[in-house]
């Protein structure tokens, strides 16, 4: 049937279930012991948006507000004449009301820092977020994970059989899980906008493994002779082209994002780049292995035999 050379993926699982076991035992040490680098979105601060009249430096800001005695993250926003100053005050320190309405005045205090070195800037706005308001985004984040989880697992039941969706669950949460200790071991800024790139990635991962899966149940059906593993071999290769031209495409595009899209996606094409390398891997090698673990054969996938007409003719009295 296929007369191309076939790359033994399956005879490989095993290295790669060892790879994917330790990378997620220290993403989910690093997650443990450092945890993430919460943004203001979920720590509560201010977030200041300075415009300059020329493109301007980040380094002389950040060394002007700490001689100031403010620990601030400085980054440009869209181009370089404009700067994103972020603010998060110590979590004890916004708990009192007195605190709390010093912290929603320091715009006006950066602002006034600034305008000492250049008197032609602009306030362009400010924002204050809550620590309450933090951790309710962070909460709801957590559940919309949670639900769309929820969601692929009835969706990959109902179109393929049970195991195929518990595999397709061990996939995503294999990337989501990689993704975010990723973010955890650099200590990069994990805000709104990383979260929005993780249910991105879900997303992204379970169309791959959806095609994969496809025309493994498919092969299940068709090539008769052929045992499990060597059936989702020969699948994992026929969908190989179509999985490796997508994820190159993706991957062109985010690239370009990520270098030339400006600071405030620096964070969500990052986090979309690792993501569709890992949900790539995994549609390859985790959520196909998975099948074999759980025993799906081609029996599994098989309609229900329906009794012939003449035998329900034979059993009338």
């Amino acid at each position: 049937m296929n007369n191309q050379k076939q790359i033994n993926f399956t005879g490989m699982r095993k290295p790669a279930m060892i790879i994917s076991i330790i990378l997620m035992v220290v993403s989910l040490g690093a997650l443990f012991t450092k945890g993430l680098n919460m943004g203001v979105d979920f720590t509560g601060g201010t977030v200041i948006e300075i415009g300059y009249p020329e493109a301007t430096e980040v380094e002389p800001i950040r060394n002007a507000l700490t001689k100031a005695g403010f620990d601030a993250q400085v980054q440009h926003f869209g181009t370089a004449k404009d700067v994103l100053i972020r603010i998060t005050p110590p979590k004890e320190q916004l708990e009192t009301k007195s605190a709390k309405d010093e912290i929603a005045r320091i715009g006006d205090k950066i602002f006034t820092i600034l305008k000492a070195d250049n008197s032609n800037i602009l306030l362009r706005r400010v924002e204050f977020v809550g620590p309450q308001i933090g951790e309710e985004l962070r909460d709801d984040g957590g559940i919309a994970m949670l639900f769309a989880l929820a969601g692929i697992l009835v969706y990959v039941t109902l179109r393929f059989e049970f195991r195929f969706s518990v595999g397709a669950i061990i996939a995503l949460v294999h990337d989501v899980v990689l993704t975010v200790g990723f973010f955890s071991i650099t200590q990069l800024e994990f805000n709104l906008t990383i979260l929005a790139a993780i249910l991105a990635i879900i997303g992204y991962s379970l169309n791959d493994t959806i095609v994969v899966f496809d025309r493994v149940r498919e092969n299940f059906l068709q090539l008769r002779k052929a045992s499990a593993d060597e059936s989702i071999n020969i699948s994992i290769n026929q969908t190989l082209a179509r999985t490796i031209v997508t994820s190159l495409t993706t991957l062109l595009v985010l690239v370009a994002l990520f270098f030339f899209g400006g600071e405030i996606i620096h964070g969500f094409s990052l986090a979309m780049i690792v993501g569709v390398i890992i949900g790539t891997y995994s549609s390859i090698y985790v959520a196909s292995s998975s099948l074999l673990m759980m025993g799906v054969t081609r029996e599994s996938l098989l309609p229900p035999e329906k009794e012939a007409e003449g035998d329900e003719d034979l059993e009338m009295p």
